[in-house]
């Protein structure tokens, strides 16, 4: 199957208590986590691929770079939204913006590979 640039995945999601960064244990403050935002951010990563790869195949995560730019309590709704902008082999880049209606949230990059499903599981098991 093709994966080229500009595939996206887009999808609307309500901050809940357990997204806070208390909950989480990244801060102690009752708003967005920002390793919920990345988590968020990858998700749409993953449904932007959804049917374009082989059974054998999957994708992993290899490099993020995320501006969480304002708080977000629970209760607000937000927009998560991945385009891939970047295919070199099966190295992907993807452009993650995640917006509170018209105000960012947050912007980024994420980078992640194609692997063999099989191979990559082997290798794991050997730790």
């Amino acid at each position: 199957m093709k994966v080229q640039p500009g595939l996206s995945a887009e999808f609307r999601v309500e901050v809940g208590a357990t997204d806070t960064a208390v909950a989480v244990g990244s801060g102690d403050v009752a708003v967005l986590a920002t390793p919920r935002v990345v988590a968020l951010a990858e998700h749409a990563t993953v449904l932007a691929l959804r049917g374009r790869l082989s059974s054998a195949q999957t994708s992993v995560g290899i490099e993020v770079s995320v501006r969480h730019r304002r708080p977000s309590p629970p209760g607000t709704v937000l927009t998560v939204a991945a385009r891939l902008a970047e295919v070199d082999g099966p190295r992907l880049a993807f452009r993650v913006v995640v917006h509170d209606g018209d105000l960012p949230v947050a912007d980024g990059t994420i980078r992640r590979t194609i692997v063999d499903r099989a191979s990559f599981l082997a290798r794991a098991g050997e730790r």
